[in-house]
């Protein structure tokens, strides 16, 4: 029964409830503007716009102790602008995935957007780069000294021929034309390359390991193919050489690489007008023990989480494809194109 003053007020439900939400949103949106009211702040969200950190990892580039910089991280995130992730015994802080259900995704977004107009600091983003180029001399390292056993350290995880056939039909799908010009990064013994080899005109390899380029070069000598070329260096050498490319190839090896988003980045620079960026890699998982077995920097990814790397790289998300593996591990081939003209083109 509602009261006296409830009738007189009009009183009605659904009038409570939205007054409720109001007042929830107005309360979550007031915390946002705190969080984002400090410069300190501010530079953090800057430094995880091109990729995830430890603290550790965040102290070194800010200059600030451990336990100042948990203060302002906790700020952030109980604000949802900075979120966790798991990687082993470490905790990794980045920006959260805007979802459009949130009531303040488009304030979010905003924000984010203002944030990146603001470049870093000189002096952070020559630590940020000192740290992007620990954590891929670590993996160089790795496999300088494990090429030999690499596919047998693969084979731990995933072979190539336990998704080799799914690969094939999505290629059939994707009706890609055998006049493309195809760079897979990180090839490995050159398996896929053989395959790309087979099915397109000109292939490029592209590994910062010499060890592994020459093991790469054998087998595809030993096929008889010679479409391939052979690039020494990672994307920024492919950037810097303007190595253009139709069809760019990621295969298992995101969750090897220092700054996966900045992945995405590149392969928008380096794929022509309507191109496509082919990821295969594994969903996230829990297994911590590859990364000391088999040099992973990242245990897996998740869809929407490489979907929105690839937003800020100016791609579209295309065809997904899910496989999982008997030993627990799910291998996910995820698809991306570059329009046919680019953002800062004209479409007149």
């Amino acid at each position: 029964m509602k009261s006296t003053a409830q009738r007189q007020q009009g009183w009605h439900p659904l009038q409570s409830t939205q007054t409720s939400t109001a007042l929830d949103d107005v309360d979550e949106l007031t915390q946002v503007c705190k969080a984002l009211a400090d410069g300190l702040r501010l530079e953090i969200l800057r430094l995880l716009r091109t990729s995830s950190f430890g603290v550790l990892e965040l102290c070194r580039i800010l200059g600030i102790r451990q336990s100042a910089l948990s203060h302002h991280l906790k700020v952030l995130a109980n604000a949802g602008l900075a979120t966790t992730r798991r990687e082993g015994n470490t905790i990794f802080y980045r920006r959260p995935l805007l979802t459009a259900d949130d009531p303040l995704h488009d304030f979010r977004k905003s924000a984010f957007e203002t944030i990146d107009r603001v470049p870093l600091r000189q002096e952070l983003l020559e630590r940020l780069n000192g740290i992007q180029q620990e954590r891929s001399e670590q993996s160089l390292q790795f496999f300088s000294r494990h090429a030999g056993k690499f596919l047998e350290q693969q084979g731990l995880v995933a072979e190539h021929s336990q998704y080799m056939s799914t690969l094939e039909d999505l290629f059939h799908d994707l009706e890609l034309p055998t006049d493309l010009k195809v760079m897979e990064v990180g090839p490995g013994h050159g398996e896929l390359l053989c395959v790309l080899a087979r099915r397109f005109q000109q292939v490029i390899a592209l590994d910062n390991a010499q060890e592994m380029l020459n093991r790469a070069r054998a087998t595809v000598a030993a096929q008889t193919l010679e479409n391939v070329t052979f690039l020494l260096g990672d994307t920024h050498v492919a950037l810097a050489q303007d190595v253009r490319s139709d069809l760019v190839i990621y295969d298992m090896v995101l969750h090897h690489l220092a700054s996966p988003q900045e992945a995405f980045q590149h392969s928008a620079s380096l794929l022509h007008e309507g191109g496509t960026l082919l990821i295969i890699d594994l969903c996230q998982h829990d297994q911590d023990w590859v990364r000391g077995s088999c040099g992973d920097l990242w245990q897996g990814f998740e869809q929407d989480e490489m979907s929105n790397w690839a937003a800020q790289a100016g791609l579209s998300s295309g065809q997904s494809v899910f496989l999982g593996l008997r030993n627990g591990f799910q291998i996910q081939m995820c698809v991306f194109h570059k329009p046919l003209f680019s953002n800062h083109q004209s479409t007149h």
